[in-house]
């Protein structure tokens, strides 16, 4: 190719570094453009994002009605419905004993047998000076015939007539005076036999034989004691606030450590109708049936009292509640998703659940789990298909 033909060196270069200049422009102010752009929808997306996340979501519940047992846990003492222990009447020494703990007896078994040599001396007397009144009033009842009898005659003055009549009512009282003794002793000799006074078991006996006895020592150990166990006592202390709602045959669900498992049924007989300053309890108690002997008097036990129902009571979760300095509230949401603080006040603390006495509607729509800050008026995203409390 001729060498004419090409264009200057010089000028070809001016125009293809002006055309490199036009177009590098070009894309600079397209990356530029496009990165503004970019941060601007990427800037509009977090605020989008931010304020849907300010939005807390929570979930809904309806406050339920009725149907929660509640049940008041309380220890007790076991006792024998009927219990006596048997002291002796007379003094001496124990001959012998029939029956010994653990044993069956029934009212009137002889239960052991006292020596009482002092009381018998003291009887064999008694009856000799009985037999020695009844002569003086036997003379005394011949003498007054005859003096009435002369003194019908007019061979004796009245005077001496009157003395002996006054002479044998004198010898005739001396002489009931003497049986009395006499039947006294022999009541009390009686007692040498030890005897039960009702159906039941020996729980204790606290003699053997030879035992030195003091009568009506009741300071002391008892000979025996004899309890009724086919039904029992059961003492418990109710609290105070509770009392009015544990009523007499109300039910009581009964269990002792040694039969895990199971339950023993029993019903409130008495309440003592008083609150024990120390305790702030009132004591009351329970009538157990205990034909098969299962239950020992004395043995602890645990109690379950149930409560009467509230059947129109609303109750929530116990985490639907919000403490604040403005109280008790709990956060209900309107048609609007949004939310009202409502402050109520609650009837009775059932630990998971609690009843509400007041502040709460039926058709109240309340958060299960309140976020942290939730203020009157903040809108809530409900979730979908939120399971509600019947």
């Amino acid at each position: 190719m001729p060498s004419d033909s090409l264009p200057p060196p010089g000028k070809v270069s001016r125009r293809g570094l002006a055309l490199a200049g036009i177009i590098g422009g070009l894309a600079i102010a397209f990356v530029v453009v496009n990165g503004v752009g970019s941060r601007n929808a990427s800037e509009a997306k977090l605020k989008e994002a931010t304020d849907a996340m300010a939005i807390p979501t929570v979930a809904l519940i309806e406050p339920g009605v009725g149907g929660n047992k509640s049940y008041l846990d309380l220890p007790g003492r076991l006792e024998a419905y009927s219990r006596a222990p048997i002291y002796a009447r007379v003094s001496g020494f124990l001959k012998a004993y029939y029956v010994d703990i653990g044993a069956s007896v029934k009212a009137g078994q002889l239960l052991a047998e006292i020596e009482a040599p002092d009381l018998d001396q003291q009887l064999l007397q008694a009856r000799a000076a009985l037999a020695s009144a009844q002569a003086a009033e036997t003379l005394a009842t011949v003498t007054a015939q005859r003096w009435q009898t002369l003194g019908g005659s007019n061979a004796a003055s009245k005077q001496a007539v009157d003395e002996k009549a006054g002479d044998l009512t004198v010898k005739q009282a001396l002489t009931k005076a003497a049986q009395a003794n006499v039947d006294r002793l022999v009541v009390l000799s009686d007692f040498k036999r030890v005897v039960a006074p009702f159906d039941g078991i020996v729980t204790t006996r606290n003699t053997d034989i030879g035992a030195l006895i003091n009568a009506d020592s009741s300071a002391g150990l008892a000979l025996f004691v004899i309890s009724d166990t086919q039904k029992l006592r059961l003492n418990v202390s109710v609290p105070q606030n509770y009392v009015p709602a544990v009523k007499l045959n109300t039910k009581v669900e009964i269990t002792v450590p040694e039969y895990q498992g199971k339950v023993f049924h029993g019903l409130v007989e008495a309440s003592a109708r008083s609150v024990d300053a120390a305790s702030g309890t009132t004591r009351m108690q329970v009538v157990v049936g205990n034909a098969a002997g299962e239950l020992m008097p004395g043995a602890f036990a645990n109690t379950r009292i149930q409560l009467p129902e509230n059947a129109k009571a609303l109750t929530i979760p116990a985490g639907a509640l919000i403490f604040g300095q403005k109280g008790l509230r709990v956060a209900v949401v309107d048609a609007d998703s949004k939310v009202t603080l409502k402050n109520v006040t609650i009837a009775r603390d059932l630990g998971q659940v609690v009843e509400i006495g007041s502040g709460l509607e039926r058709t109240d729509r309340v958060i299960e789990s309140p976020p942290d800050g939730l203020s009157n008026g903040d809108p809530v995203r409900v979730v979908a298909g939120a399971a509600g409390r019947k």
